[in-house]
């Protein structure tokens, strides 16, 4: 391993070495439970489940994925919010060595379609809010839809279907028919458990196939281990040491389908033993009602969430201090969200960085006095990073200079799925991944964040592709060219769209909306479409983004 000056840097008790155990994510739940059964695992809005309660479900719900057929390799597609039966259904399928492949439960039919199309699984675990159409997306393969308030308190689940608008509202936003459609708690209420001789999944098979658009933002399977997950998990409880194995509580107010809550909420948190508090969305309201029950020690999040906390906390009079550690990644911290929240919580607020591709995270500011923020961090525990020229990613630029990312670690991904070009591209030889970021590193090893050469667009933390959003405009009547680019927008990125109308077209930017709002997930719908004569080009065609984005600002 190279020189690594950013150790130093490193907060009180942390492992820059931490040993890797060689055992599957499953394996991480079976400890748990042997060391801490009867601490909570999950907590889904007051419903709650023991980590040994938790098991037997797994292992129902494992036991009764196998008796229709679901075997090691299968892929396995879970289209829901956070709630107790997502946990349940992610490690059943593991325990079977099949793969799980998470979905956004916002998307629409065409969107699973494309990604069902991609993996091909041989079953669907599907919200029954949005089960019918992942049964359209799925052609064929067999889909089960979940409620999720069968999770609920048996007074909550009362409530819901009292005879009163409110109530009935509550309901529809929670649970919906799925006619036609084999329901999940049918199936795995009472299921025999799956038998000890079916073997577990081993370290190096193959635990998630996670959507990214990478480096060239054109959606594919990020194809992640069980190596890998587990790597990252360890490396993720090494950055925290002052969190106590068996006593923390975890918010899941990050979405499980999004790599980065998925580590941290279906993982780490595992592994830290953690009492997992799930909510179905991000709603501040939701999160200080379950502060009064059971108070949060550690919150993953995305910068726009915490000011909203703390505003509503301070509206309502509620105790934010046992909150001592709290994380945001996906996009840029502002340093004034960073003052607001430790104001509020006594605690503090660091900023991470990571890819998919990267289980996800890689770097991470330390959570101590050397922290420095506006900076990403330094690297991960038994991570290192180069920083190279990007045209040439062989050379490494001098020390100071502007330059591409390059991260290795145990955390790397294995590669895309069934995408041998883009992964060569991505993965270098001995194991580098091209991050695609151009960042400058100083002489302690921080790093800053320069520019993207990747055209992601980031809103609220989710990733928008402008090739997904291109193809949906370029499919509407009258379009003869587009290109969509992200603006700012105060600390966040909006989705817009450069448009060039066909020869005597007369297009309409809210008619478009409207259109793209059933086609794309509402995240990913241009904020903003301007109608323009021609697109800035290159002297080879190519169309000049940069130039897109001034146009549009």
């Amino acid at each position: 391993m190279q020189e690594r000056p950013w150790v130093r840097h490193y907060g009180p008790g942390v492992d820059p070495d931490p040993t890797i155990p060689e055992v599957s994510v499953v394996d991480l739940f079976a400890e748990a439970v042997r060391t801490h059964p009867d601490r909570v695992a999950l907590d889904f809005l007051g419903g709650t489940l023991t980590y040994a309660e938790a098991w037997q479900g797994i292992g129902r719900a494992a036991g009764a994925l196998h008796a229709i057929g679901v075997r090691a390799g299968d892929r396995v597609a879970i289209v829901m919010p956070n709630c107790t039966d997502h946990v349940i259904a992610f490690y059943a399928v593991l325990r079977l060595g099949a793969v799980v492949v998470e979905h956004n439960p916002l998307y629409t039919e065409r969107e699973l379609a494309q990604q069902f199309a991609d993996h091909a699984p041989v079953l669907v675990i599907a919200w029954d809010v949005v089960a019918p159409a992942a049964a359209s997306a799925a052609r064929g393969a067999r889909v089960i839809a979940v409620d999720m308030t069968r999770a609920l308190p048996a007074t909550k689940r009362a409530m819901l279907r009292l005879p009163i608008a409110k109530a009935r509202h509550a309901r529809a936003a929670m649970t919906a028919p799925a006619p036609g459609l084999q329901r999940w708690h049918d199936l795995v209420d009472g299921a025999r458990p799956i038998d000890d001789a079916i073997p577990r999944p081993a370290p190096g098979d193959l635990a998630l196939l996670q959507y990214t658009g990478g480096t060239t933002g054109v959606p594919k399977g990020a194809m992640l281990t069980h190596r890998n997950l587990v790597a990252n998990a360890v490396q993720s409880r090494a950055w925290v040491p002052m969190l106590t194995v068996g006593g923390e509580t975890f918010y899941a107010v990050l979405p499980m389908f999004h790599a980065y809550g998925l580590t941290l909420c279906l993982t780490t948190a595992v592994l830290m033993r953690a009492s997992v508090v799930l909510f179905p969305k991000f709603d501040p309201e939701l999160v200080l009602d379950a502060m009064r029950r059971r108070p949060c020690t550690f919150l993953p999040g995305v910068p726009p969430m915490y000011p909203r906390l703390a505003e509503a906390a301070r509206r309502r009079g509620v105790d934010l201090t046992s909150i001592r550690v709290a994380l945001a990644g996906a996009m840029a911290l502002p340093p004034e969200v960073v003052t607001l929240w430790e104001a509020a919580t006594g605690g503090l607020l660091v900023e991470g960085y990571g890819m998919t591709e990267s289980s996800p995270i890689s770097v991470g500011n330390p959570i101590a006095p050397t922290r420095r923020p506006g900076s990403i961090g330094v690297p991960y525990p038994a991570t290192d990073v180069r920083i190279v020229d990007p045209d040439d990613p062989s050379h490494a630029v001098p020390q100071g200079t502007p330059g591409e990312l390059l991260v290795h670690g145990p955390q790397v991904f294995a590669g895309y799925w069934h995408r041998d070009a883009e992964t060569a591209a991505t993965l270098l030889p001995g194991g580098w991944l091209r991050t695609g970021d151009i960042v400058v590193q100083d002489e302690d090893g921080f790093l800053h964040i320069v520019d993207r050469i990747k055209e992601l667009i980031l809103v609220g933390g989710f990733n928008v592709y402008p090739s997904e959003v291109e193809q949906v405009i370029a499919g509407l009547p009258g379009v003869a060219e587009v290109a969509v680019t992200g603006l700012p927008d105060g600390d966040h990125e909006i989705v817009a769209a450069a448009v060039v109308p066909a020869a005597g077209a007369q297009l309409d930017p809210e008619v478009m909306r409207e259109t793209c709002r059933t086609l794309l997930a509402a995240y990913k719908v241009p904020r903003r479409i301007v109608l323009v004569d021609a697109l800035p080009r290159s002297v080879v065609g190519k169309v000049l983004r940069r130039e897109v984005r001034a146009l549009l600002s």
